[in-house]
């Protein structure tokens, strides 16, 4: 659902226009626009704003697990036009069976640790990055810690058993 005060947004409406099959949802909540785009979209979306739209720097990618519900994950980019004065948050989701979406390092290179943390964290693989490893926790970690699914006291681990 596209929300009309988000029709009026400049952005949003330069993505329906030239992406509009690619924009499943769009809205405002307190003057900050979202767009949801289908996940196979995500980096023909993010290379348009980024030259097109000056959103020029990637401030942040995050995702959500929305366990039970599928698509079970949310990834989230934020991105803001310093030129323009303008955020932007462009959200797509990804399946919990085989969670992967393009990586977006190839349009925004400050997107390396993001999608490293976001894949280290969750488990969604990021497809094209260069150098998708473990950040925050040790090669050989058993699972994702921030899926709802994680055992609250988490695995047994040992270093001794990975020697």
């Amino acid at each position: 659902m596209i929300s009309d005060e988000a029709k009026q947004d400049p952005v949003i409406s330069a993505l329906l226009e030239r992406f509009p099959d690619s924009i499943e949802e769009a809205h405002t909540n307190l003057g900050e626009p979202t767009v949801v785009v289908k996940p196979g979209d995500i980096r023909a979306v993010c290379r348009f704003l980024k030259t097109e739209q000056k959103f020029v720097r990637l401030s942040g990618l995050t995702a959500v697990d929305w366990l039970p519900r599928e698509p079970r994950f949310e990834v989230a980019y934020h991105l803001q036009s310093v030129e323009r004065n303008l955020w932007l948050r462009v959200k797509a989701r990804v399946a919990g069976d085989k969670p992967e979406i393009d990586s977006v390092y190839s349009i925004w290179r400050g997107c390396d640790w993001y999608e490293r943390e976001t894949f280290d964290l969750f488990g969604i693989v990021f497809k094209g990055h260069p150098k998708l490893t473990r950040l925050m926790m040790p090669e050989g970690w058993n699972g994702h810690p921030l899926r709802k699914d994680y055992p609250v006291h988490g695995f047994k681990y040992s270093y001794a058993d990975k020697q």
